[in-house]
């Protein structure tokens, strides 16, 4: 095969898969699918970034301290451009339409078949994280001793629909199946619309109670620097990176929302504009979150929001936090599903129909999917655990080892 024949008909840049040759022809099969708008675009790169590291960013300013705290979330999501920007512009010198024609390209199939598998280890990663809140909102969690209760456990009391494990596998059955069954990425434009606005209320939130009690004087001095009293605490401040890393990590769905585009040279303006937009949530959230709880912020900040916040209406704002970010998390687990699923498929399957058209393969793969993501999230402690495992591994791989190597080639 080759490359010529990969960029050969119009209509591979439809719904590409994210990574191979033979994923693309796949699409050819597929009506196309090329009148996606500017917004839907920003919509669903936004929502593919902003998921639940956001939870995890007032937690790693207690270790870093605001100033190097907030300097290394810049950095990253500069770095997190400039690597999507390399992977833009060389694969339009390639002539392929996604990432994973790039890496073929450069390395060869083994590259490619690379590729692929950090993305699947990546994107369930995430999506086990996600669950892991979605759980902790619901039904609490416990740490050192203490539980902090869960909304389902404080409107209805302990039973076994509001435990964690009854809860998640009803809101699997009932909220992300149907969500996950949707098989082109443009068609979520609306449910990112959602999940985005839902973000921004839980930025807005938690920085309006921050600032009322910063005016009434209830906040004290945050740490500005990272307190390093022995070697134990020195070797804790590089955990922040891969949370910092798997925040911003979105290219593994840049091409696919290229591919639906009416117009593909916006790729580049999208872009810009959703990493803006993430990276201003994420500085506010991260300085208001640390202001708000200090040296209480836990490793999932919503966990914070089961107490008195010392405003009126406490209660319901913090029923308002947290269910509207679960809310959110449901709505982007699908977005980040559709590129685990695809890359999976093209695995799998190289040689095989297009996944959308081939209803029992698209079952089979959805359903194994989230089994797995159902169990992972049972078993993994904290979303502490997971993004370390994931961040410091394959999405450092997918983000920047990968686009580097690729302009070094």
């Amino acid at each position: 095969m080759t490359l010529g024949q990969l960029t050969e008909p119009k209509e591979e840049s439809v719904i590409l898969s994210l990574l191979s040759e033979s994923e693309s022809q796949q699409d050819a099969g597929d009506p196309a699918r090329n009148n996606g708008s500017f917004t839907g675009a920003v919509l669903n790169l936004s929502t593919t970034i902003v998921g639940a590291g956001i939870m995890a960013l007032p937690a790693t300013m207690k270790i870093l301290g605001l100033i190097p705290g907030l300097s290394l979330l810049v950095l990253v999501g500069l770095l997190t451009y400039v690597s999507v920007e390399f992977l833009l512009r060389f694969s339009k010198a390639a002539r392929v339409n996604s990432y994973g024609g790039v890496m073929e390209d450069a390395f060869g199939q083994p590259g490619r078949i690379l590729l692929q598998a950090c993305i699947i280890l990546k994107t369930m990663g995430v999506l086990i994280i996600y669950m892991i809140i979605i759980g902790d909102v619901i039904s609490g969690t416990s740490l050192k001793g203490v539980h902090y209760t869960g909304v389902l456990e404080e409107w209805f009391g302990v039973c076994w629909w509001t435990r964690r494990t009854g809860a998640l596998f009803l809101t699997t059955i009932l909220i992300l199946v149907p969500l996950v069954s949707f098989r082109h990425v443009d068609s979520l434009k609306f449910s990112s619309a959602v999940s985005v606005s839902l973000a921004v209320v839980f930025v807005v939130i938690t920085a309006g109670i921050t600032i009322v009690k910063l005016v009434r004087g209830d906040i004290y001095m945050p740490r500005l620097f990272p307190d390093v009293a022995d070697q134990a605490s020195f070797w804790k401040l590089f955990t922040v990176v891969p949370v910092m890393v798997t925040s911003y990590i979105c290219h593994y769905n840049v091409h696919p929302i290229q591919n639906e585009l009416a117009d593909s040279s916006e790729m580049q303006t999208v872009v810009q504009t959703s990493l803006a937009f993430c990276s201003s949530i994420y500085i506010t959230t991260s300085l208001f979150g640390y202001l708000l709880f200090g040296d209480m912020t836990m490793t999932d900040v919503l966990a914070n929001f089961d107490t008195d916040l010392g405003v009126p209406y406490s209660a319901i704002l913090n029923d308002i936090v947290r269910v509207s970010y679960a809310i959110h998390l449901m709505l982007v687990f699908p977005v980040i599903h559709f590129a685990l699923r695809l890359n999976l498929d093209g695995l799998a399957f190289p040689s095989a129909h297009p996944l959308p058209l081939d209803s029992k393969r698209f079952i089979l793969i959805t359903a194994g999917l989230i089994g797995c993501v159902f169990l992972g999230a049972t078993f993994i402690p904290n979303i502490w655990d997971a993004f370390q495992i994931t961040g410091a591994t394959v999405a450092v791989c997918v983000g920047f080892i990968f686009p580097g190597s690729i302009v070094l080639r």
